[in-house]
């Protein structure tokens, strides 16, 4: 689809998580299946649109004005879960969490900053393995999973014909596929993103029809195995960020031991025995390598803030964004940083170069 020439990570998600949590109670995975491979057909047919339009609307609807906040929104509105992550234990704050953290995002820096060669390429599993152990030496570890765990398990598959007989789930296809407009918008966040880092323009090679297409097809193969729809992953594109490797080879590579490892019942409970403050410390770094990203095409664009127009669409998508604004149209809801995105482009669509008093 993509031509091999986009390094993104697909993951599940949160924008499908109340859907889901919905549907499971009341008609259970197939039901998810179906609006899983409905959001795929929707991405599908955009991208079948977007193919027969020039791509030169994209330069016009995403200026750098527009997509430096963006690019700051995707880091800065997962602050709050770095922080929690970092801070609580079970909503209540917890000094060895937060010492933890603190320790995890201190280390993944030295490494970072200190280490050369092969090392140098690789300081998130260097923090996290750190981090790991301290969380040991402080009793934060529970192995017993581990412990118990097979060293080989076949995941929990959930296959037509087979798992379940499917039928028609009418409710699901509508309450999800609308869904598939508002991670449609996050995909373009992190392509713009990818772009910077990489300094290329995936818009335009291989074209966002393609990387739409790829996600979709993702959202169709996951609802016909017994997975969610599926998005690029905001947090492998902090780790771009940090280790400075794009290569498309290392994204297949991680692809295919991620699923190698799915197989491992011992590897799996090990990583899942990590800690939220580990995480949170990690996070820590990954969201804030993103969102100075962004400020970084604010400033290599040279965007005047003493003009008016910059500064009410600049304002206006930082703070929707990272305030964690919504739409809500019934069980359709839009969320911080694809409604901030859309006011942002509609701002720059209707707003003069000029606002009248600096005319004068």
């Amino acid at each position: 689809m993509t031509q091999g020439k986009i390094p993104a990570y697909l993951g599940s998600s949160f924008a499908f998580v109340v859907a889901m949590q919905a549907l499971m109670k009341t008609q259970g995975y197939p039901a998810i299946a179906q609006g899983s491979v409905a959001v795929g057909i929707i991405y599908l047919l955009v991208a079948l649109l977007i193919s027969r339009i020039d791509s030169g609307w994209i330069d016009k609807i995403l200026p750098p004005v527009v997509v430096g906040p963006v690019v700051m929104v995707i880091g800065l509105s997962l602050a709050g879960t770095a922080a929690k992550d970092a801070m609580m234990n079970q909503n209540h704050y917890d000094l060895k969490f937060f010492l933890v953290a603190l320790i995890t995002l201190g280390l993944t820096i030295a490494f970072n900053m200190l280490l050369k060669g092969f090392l140098s390429l690789i300081p998130i599993l260097l923090g996290i393995v750190g981090g790991y152990l301290v969380a040991t030496l402080f009793g934060l570890i529970d192995f017993t999973p581990v412990t118990q765990a097979a060293w080989l398990a076949v995941p929990d598959f959930e296959l037509p014909f087979i798992s379940y007989h499917p039928k028609l789930y009418w409710s699901a296809i509508l309450g999800m596929a609308p869904i598939a407009f508002v991670t449609m918008t996050e995909h373009m966040g992190h392509i713009m993103v990818l772009d910077e880092l990489t300094q290329r323009d995936f818009f335009k090679d291989p074209g966002l029809h393609r990387t739409l297409s790829g996600d979709g097809l993702a959202s169709i193969i996951a609802g016909f195995i017994g997975g969610p729809p599926v998005t690029s992953y905001g947090e492998n594109i902090g780790v771009l960020a940090i280790t400075k490797v794009h290569s498309v080879f290392v994204i297949i590579g991680a692809g295919v031991l991620a699923v190698i490892f799915g197989f491992v019942g011992k590897l799996s409970a090990l990583i899942m025995s990590i800690p939220s403050p580990v995480i949170g410390g990690i996070s820590f770094l990954l969201f804030g390598v993103i969102a100075a990203n962004g400020l970084r095409i604010l400033i290599e664009n040279k965007i005047d803030f003493d003009k008016k127009r910059n500064l009410m669409i600049a304002a206006t998508i930082l703070v929707v964004g990272i305030g964690g604004a919504y739409l809500q149209l019934g069980d359709f809801q839009l969320t911080g940083v694809a409604l901030a995105t859309l006011l942002g482009i509609f701002l720059n669509l209707v707003l003069p170069k000029q606002a009248l008093n600096e005319l004068e």
